[in-house]
């Protein structure tokens, strides 16, 4: 199965930093900069081409991750499961990891997304940094009977 973790693009800052709280009204509403939109384009084109056809694809329902996920021009769902501070057993849960039979691509948000591929890859820290924009994707196999995880790339919209 892959498992591809795309975190959303620069978006805009919380209207009220001082009281803002992830997941509230106007953090799920922020939307993505200009620089964000750049990079959410440079990201999906490359994806695009990677991607296959029968890819499943999830998003949080945060704004700045639907502007991000629909720049790839791919049917999408949306999932609280993946919404802000959601946990990476709930992600891991919606994407079947590693039972899936299909790709699956999410679109979501930090930490969530870094908790998944610390546990995926046995990290002894509980979390890793996923750059705005940026995305990993992780392959699970078999060998000699043992599951294991590899990573098959991790692309960032400024190095493509």
């Amino acid at each position: 199965m892959d498992l591809i973790l795309w975190r959303h693009a620069e978006a805009q800052d919380h209207p009220d930093a001082a009281e803002g709280l992830p997941g509230d009204r106007l953090d799920l509403a922020r939307r993505l900069t200009p620089r964000g939109e750049k990079q959410a384009a440079r990201m999906a084109a490359w994806l695009d081409r990677q991607l296959p056809e029968g890819a499943r694809v999830w998003s949080s329902p945060a704004a700045r991750c639907e502007q991000t996920v629909m720049a790839l021009g791919r049917r999408y769902k949306l999932s609280e499961a993946i919404a802000p501070e959601a946990s990476a057993e709930a992600l891991l849960d919606l994407v079947q990891w590693p039972a899936g039979r299909s790709p699956v691509l999410v679109v979501g948000h930090q930490p969530t997304l870094g908790q998944v591929v610390a546990r995926l890859l046995g990290f002894t820290e509980d979390d890793c940094s996923v750059k705005k924009g940026a995305l990993w994707w992780l392959r699970h196999r078999e060998r000699a009977g043992v599951g294991e995880t590899v990573v098959v790339t991790v692309q960032t919209p400024e190095m493509l």
